[in-house]
Order: C-alpha cells, then sequence, then structure tokens
C-alpha cells in the first residue's frame, strides 16, 4: 500500500522555490537591471529639465514617480512575463503537481523579482537624487515602504499573466497599464498641474499611493498622511492577491 508523504514545510517550499526562480535569472539579471534603471533615470533627467523651474516640489513629484516607474519596469513588467511563460508553456501545471502551496509559488516568484529588481531601485534613488539636486533623507521606514510599494504592482503583473492571451497582448496590456499608473494621480505630476478627474481617477491607483509614501520616507517629512497610504497599498495588495489566488488552478494546496 502506498504511503502519502507528508508535504515540506511552508518556510522550506518558499525557500527553495525562492532559489529556483533565482536561478532561472542567473543569466540575465544584468539586463533586468539595466532595464528597470535605465529608463526611469533617462526620464528624471529630462523632466528635471523643466521641473527646476517650477520649485522643489516639482522635483520630489519627478523624483519619486520614476522610482514607481522603476518598480513597474522591475517588478510589474517582469512578473507579468514570468507568469505568462509558466501557464503558457505548462510550467504552471508543473508546480501545481508538486506537494507546494500555490502562495509559497507567487510568493516566491514576487520575491526573487524584488531581489532582483532591488539593486537598481536603490542605485536608482541614490543617482537619481544627484542628477535632480535632490538632499535624501531617509527614514527608518523606508524599508517597509519599498516593499509595501513593491506588492500591489506586482499583483497586477501576475494578473496581466495569468488572464492575457497572448505574448503580444500581455505586452502591450503591461505598458498600457504602466503609463496608465503613471498618469493617473498625482505620480509624475504635482497634483495642481493635474485636472480634477485625473485626481479623482488616482484616488483609485495603488501608485497615487506609493509615489506618496516614498516622497514621505526618502524626502520627509513623515505626516499621517503615510499611514493612508500605507494602508491603502496593504488594501490593493489584498485585493489583487486575493484575485490572483482565485486564478492560480491547483491541484494540491
Amino acid at each position: 500500500m502506498p504511503t502519502t508523504r507528508k508535504p515540506p514545510p511552508f518556510w522550506t517550499q518558499l525557500v527553495d522555490l525562492i532559489l529556483i526562480e533565482l536561478t532561472n535569472w542567473r543569466w540575465s539579471w544584468r539586463s533586468l537591471i539595466i532595464l528597470s534603471m535605465v529608463s526611469p533615470l533617462a526620464s528624471m533627467a529630462a523632466l528635471g529639465v523643466f521641473a527646476r523651474d517650477s520649485g522643489l516640489e516639482a522635483l520630489s513629484y519627478v523624483f519619486t514617480g520614476n522610482i514607481v516607474l522603476s518598480l513597474l519596469f522591475g517588478i510589474e513588467g517582469n512578473v507579468q512575463g514570468h507568469f505568462m511563460f509558466m501557464r503558457l508553456e505548462g510550467v504552471l501545471d508543473y508546480f501545481a503537481t508538486l506537494p507546494v502551496k500555490k502562495v509559497a509559488l507567487l510568493t516566491a516568484v514576487i520575491a526573487a523579482f524584488f531581489l532582483l529588481a532591488l539593486p537598481s531601485l536603490l542605485a536608482t534613488i541614490f543617482i537619481g537624487s544627484r542628477i535632480l539636486g535632490i538632499s535624501l533623507v531617509p527614514h527608518p521606514l523606508l524599508i517597509v515602504v519599498i516593499p509595501l510599494c513593491a506588492l500591489p504592482v506586482s499583483g497586477i503583473g501576475a494578473l496581466i499573466g495569468l488572464k492575457a492571451r497572448n505574448y503580444a497582448e500581455a505586452g502591450s496590456l503591461n505598458l498600457l497599464l504602466t503609463f496608465a499608473l503613471l498618469a493617473l494621480g498625482p505620480v509624475i505630476i504635482p497634483p495642481g498641474r493635474l485636472p480634477n478627474f485625473l485626481l479623482l481617477l488616482g484616488q483609485f491607483s495603488p501608485t497615487t499611493y506609493a509615489s506618496s509614501a516614498l516622497r514621505q520616507v526618502l524626502l520627509g517629512p513623515i505626516t499621517g498622511q503615510l499611514a493612508w497610504d500605507m494602508a491603502a497599498l496593504l488594501g490593493f495588495t489584498a485585493v489583487t492577491f486575493t484575485v490572483v489566488g482565485r486564478l492560480l488552478q491547483w491541484r494540491r494546496d
């Protein structure tokens, strides 16, 4: 009579899956880092030329808005592409047959791409502050805010990867959403320069709260708005991850 093996503990599953994901990208991690750093820095340099005449507030929005852009390129886009590949090539079906939880796989993919994107994100912060002539005043909450900003955009990337019909559609949707998430609300542009309808729509975009939170923990001062920003990011994360969990078909959970 065959015996049923007990699945490994959740943390063992998670560590093993993270190592698998990081190993998959051992040949291309350099290109991932460069891609998610060059575009935001180029955007900072270009927009900074015009923002300097508008004062420090405009520069601060250009700065944190392009950090959000780095997250969108470095994490959302890569998570989207990876889930698309795993779904179409049968990798998700393979993982579903293993004694691992789908939440462990989802967490591992996001954690791996976050680790791969972190060097370019930090470089964007430090180099970008020099380009724009902004003095950084980092707050200890930065170590909480950065991962929190990455979570909802990761969930959006996973949703695109699980629902798009093909690679071309996924890429188009991801690019469209990237620009939409930057345009909706005061992400790169200060609120005083945006029409009311964009400010209203921005309240339903996670990038609005990510940009606000990053501005406070990188440039200061910390206000009560930070608690609301973090709560909103957690809410967007809960919604996107719940939907992703329901879309993932799993034989074993």
